[in-house]
């Protein structure tokens, strides 16, 4: 019995200029007619459709984020010092406040100290031999042949670097992790045309290769992973401070003894069931900061993993860090440029060129404000009555 397949209905592209206004309404309006909706806070944008070339393809209009101020952020970084005001763009009632509160109980105690440890974007390609040894050798040869290879990949980029070469082996397989450094992008398509570039110079020049894959899932891009959270993918940033007991009990009403207490307890907890993240909430502020800055929000999959350390001083006060071993930013290129992240950016004074270690530390503190207000919530059972008073939206 034969089947007719009904005729695939296309959205309405303009093969000439598809990054027009009325290119946009086009769409608009086979949206309507095929879904019934309005879409009339869709369709109300304020810049220009030609400027998003190279960040969405079929553009219909905007899905428009609620955006928070919080603040001030006192940062005592290598690159972000004073004081910041930070744009959060979040549906999440309590989000804003609870990061503002933090805030203020760090710039009461001195501020956050930042500091950016490692800076690595992989591209991790997985070459096939006949056999183990084939392999073990093409791992010698490897290194032995650096910077040839590194000439090769940098011819494709001005900006990335390639700083070294890891190398894995497995069966007959060896897989590899190509670091780089990408100056102000995040550089995951930079370091991808960068390792091609290596991969087929190393193809011919080095015999018996029976097959490579330029991504071996070793990058684990888009995924967290224990082998980032130990080597780095993007930015490895610390943020610490030291938090005076009478300002914690005076700001937060809690102490420091309770708040130690309640980390030991939950450390064990984090253990037992297995996380990548012994925090509280650190996807919070990196989601919030990443989609009003123009991020790639997907990035947060391993920009959130953290490790997260605390002291209690003999005087009673209350050494608390973060260290973020993955955070993937940039403050050029990307979603970065489009008219709304980009104030944004702005207003942090990171928008562009040599900015990056800066946004980096400012997310890295944002995180740590975050982690201590959250716990002392918690700790002073003040959780479920603050989104009982921020965070419904219905009567």
């Amino acid at each position: 019995m034969s089947t007719v397949t009904p005729e695939r209905a296309r959205i309405p592209r303009d093969r000439e200029n598809d990054y027009t206004r009325d290119a946009a309404r086009n769409r608009q309006e086979f949206a309507r007619e095929k879904t019934g909706v309005d879409l009339e806070h869709v369709s109300s944008y304020s810049f220009d459709p030609g400027t998003l070339t190279g960040n969405i393809e079929n553009f219909i209009g905007v899905a428009q984020v609620p955006l928070g101020l919080a603040g001030p952020l006192l940062v005592n970084g290598e690159h972000a010092q004073g004081e910041f005001w930070v744009p959060m763009a979040t549906a999440e009632g309590t989000l804003v406040a609870s990061y503002n509160r933090g805030m203020r109980l760090l710039y009461e105690s001195g501020g956050v100290t930042t500091t950016v440890m490692q800076d690595h974007m992989q591209r991790a390609p997985v070459f096939i031999f006949p056999s183990a040894r084939e392999a073990r050798d093409f791992r010698d040869w490897l290194g032995e042949h650096f910077d040839e290879i590194k000439a090769a990949a940098e011819t494709t980029t001005r900006s990335g670097k390639l700083q070294e070469i890891e190398t894995y082996s497995a069966a007959r397989m060896l897989y590899t992790r190509f670091n780089y450094t990408t100056g102000d992008a995040a550089g995951q398509n930079m370091t991808g045309k960068a390792t091609q570039a290596a991969c087929r110079w190393i193809k011919d020049h080095y015999p018996g290769i029976e097959h490579y894959f330029l991504e071996g899932a070793f990058a684990t891009d888009k995924k967290s992973s224990q082998v980032n959270m130990l080597r780095t993918r993007g930015k490895r940033v610390v943020a610490e401070a030291t938090v005076p007991d009478d300002v914690l009990r005076r700001v937060m009403r809690s102490s420091s003894e309770l708040m130690f207490r309640a980390r030991q307890v939950n450390n064990l907890g984090g253990f037992m069931s297995g996380v990548n993240n012994n925090g509280a909430h650190s996807a919070n502020g990196i989601t919030a900061l990443f989609i009003a800055t123009g991020q790639d929000a997907a990035n947060v999959a391993e920009s959130s993993a953290a490790f997260a350390y605390a002291e209690r001083r003999e005087n009673g006060d209350y050494y608390f860090s973060i260290t973020i071993p993955a955070l993937i930013v940039a403050t050029y290129g990307g979603g970065t440029g489009l008219a709304t992240q980009r104030e944004c950016l702005e207003m942090l004074g990171c928008y562009g060129k040599g900015k990056v270690n800066k946004f980096a530390e400012i997310v890295a503190a944002t995180v740590l404000c975050g982690e201590l207000s959250l716990g002392s919530a918690v700790v002073a059972e003040e959780w479920v009555e603050a989104h009982d008073l921020f965070g419904r939206n219905r009567p």
